[in-house]
């Protein structure tokens, strides 16, 4: 497998957990305002694993 791909799979692979912890930690506990509070943050690391990925894969892509 070529280490692009990796790093392609490994980045929707943490993006992705981070979504689900997300809303877990968002809707599936007692629902106190601290949860609630902490899977909106979990959930603001998606789109930043995603531009880190994205900027890790055109590097590698580069030669760099």
């Amino acid at each position: 497998m070529k280490p692009v791909k990796i790093l392609q799979f490994t980045t929707l692979l943490a993006a992705a957990a981070s979504l689900v912890l997300s809303v877990w930690l968002f809707f599936a506990n007692d629902g106190s305002m601290d949860d609630k509070l902490n899977g909106i943050f979990v959930g603001t690391w998606v789109p930043s694993i995603l531009a880190l990925g994205a900027f890790l894969v055109a590097a590698q892509r580069n030669g760099s």
